[in-house]
């Protein structure tokens, strides 16, 4: 990790709960437990723009494949696949989640482990 995720208080809880539920793989709560205990949390006022969060299309690039993929994360109620909405605990959504724009995320996923850049972070309105 090169810096400290920043989260608001609400996708804390949400994410610290997932993992609670055993919804991750046992590499993955090593990585989001070790984010969890050093992350900055934030009021959503207080969020930077350049943040990956809840409500913001998010642009990828896995590193691997070269593959670019553009997605709206949204909380898990909300994700519908065929809308491009994405859950923010789903695989790209917790990699990313409270990471920056230029920062290049290690995630491990049922493929192996993918390499994923953000490259781009934008609000919706």
């Amino acid at each position: 990790m090169s810096t400290n995720v920043i989260l608001t208080t609400g996708i804390y809880d949400l994410i610290k709960d997932h993992i609670r539920r055993r919804k991750v793989t046992l590499e993955q709560e090593q990585i989001l437990t070790e984010e969890l205990r050093t992350a900055e949390q934030v009021l959503r006022k207080d969020l930077p723009t350049d943040v990956v969060t809840v409500d913001r299309k998010v642009k990828v690039k896995e590193i691997t494949s070269n593959e670019e993929i553009e997605i709206l994360l949204v909380g898990p109620k909300q994700a519908k696949l065929k809308n491009n909405k994405h859950s923010v605990l789903g695989d790209v959504g917790l990699a990313t989640v409270g990471h920056k724009v230029g920062e290049i995320i290690k995630w491990p996923t049922n493929q192996g482990v993918k390499e994923y850049e953000i490259v781009s972070v934008e609000a919706i309105s």
